[in-house]
């Protein structure tokens, strides 16, 4: 969908959640009404940074993390170099143990510097993300009677209805 053309297209906020799922409620029971939800946005506002802490951080766990890092690294590394080189199934095998091995080796060290380097400011790990307080329901400004009064008349509604 290319959103520079759709939001050239003036909408309307029909409904106003504070869940994503409730915003996804409302647009599946347009949907399940036969309304064409190709004119429905479902709008995140008031965007905030999130930061999960997961867990302790040590050297260990450090070491570990960039281990696997680099495992995975190295396997893509190894298979696409064994298939130029490897004459066989068994030197193939091998190609992709040693880069593997490789690659967790340099994931790890590299790692366990980066981890030494923080000098302790960040002995922890985290998910980070963009979460949003509020979603907002955009219809297409021409459609979006309609789709108010289909979901006034569903008379299930658990958000805001403009």
């Amino acid at each position: 969908m290319n959103l520079e053309t759709s939001s050239r297209t003036p909408r309307r906020a029909i409904a106003t959640t504070d869940n994503y799922r409730d915003a996804e409620a409302i647009v599946d029971r347009l949907a399940d009404d036969g309304f064409p939800v190709q004119q429905v946005s479902i709008v995140g506002r008031e965007l905030q940074y999130v930061e999960r802490v997961v867990g302790q951080l040590d050297g260990w766990k450090a070491a570990l993390g960039g281990a696997s890092s680099g495992l995975m690294m190295g396997l893509i590394f190894g298979l696409l170099f064994g298939i130029w080189v490897a004459h066989d199934g068994t030197s193939l095998v091998a190609t992709l143990v040693y880069w593997a091995g490789f690659g967790a080796l340099i994931g790890a060290a590299i790692s366990l510097f980066g981890y030494a380097m923080s000098g302790g400011r960040r002995n922890f790990a985290s998910v980070a993300g963009v979460q949003a307080r509020r979603f907002d329901v955009l219809v297409d400004e021409h459609f979006a009677d309609d789709a108010v009064g289909r979901l006034n008349g569903a008379d299930r509604a658990p958000h805001q209805i403009n």
